[in-house]
């Protein structure tokens, strides 16, 4: 009996490891971009929707893609344009689901999918704010 305590208490251990293993969420993909405006796109497949959609409040400005049935849309071309003329920047959204990092101020964003192009003006500030585009 005392040399099986040891191995009941390794085992244990693994199953407390795997189980917290288990529970981990998905990584997110590194942001992309540089300086004042920074992106991340993806939320394919459930696990990685749900952790886009968790991650959603610690970014100021959050973009999703459907179609109008609600089935969700990828490979958007997107462009944010500063208000004033500022300068913008474009990416290409591979999820449904994108986190952009942008200072405060007002913007418009452009995405167009499926051969259709649609515009929202968004303010971004102590909020997070979302642009629901469906196409």
């Amino acid at each position: 009996m005392k040399n099986r305590i040891p191995l009941i208490a390794a085992a244990l251990c693994m199953a407390g490891a795997l189980q917290a293993q288990a529970q981990t969420p998905p990584a997110m993909p590194a942001m992309k971009g540089e300086g004042a405006f920074r992106w991340i796109c993806g939320g394919i497949g459930s696990d990685e929707s749900t952790a886009f959609r968790a991650a959603m409040k610690s970014h100021p400005l959050s973009l999703l893609f459907a179609r109008q049935d609600g089935a969700y849309v990828a490979d958007v071309d997107v462009a944010i344009q500063r208000e004033g003329g500022a300068p913008g920047f474009t990416l290409r959204a591979t999820g449904p689901v994108c986190l952009v990092d942008v200072p405060a101020g007002r913007y418009t964003v452009q995405a167009t999918a499926q051969g259709t192009t649609q515009k929202q003006p968004v303010t971004v500030g102590d909020t997070p704010k979302t642009a629901d585009f469906r196409f």
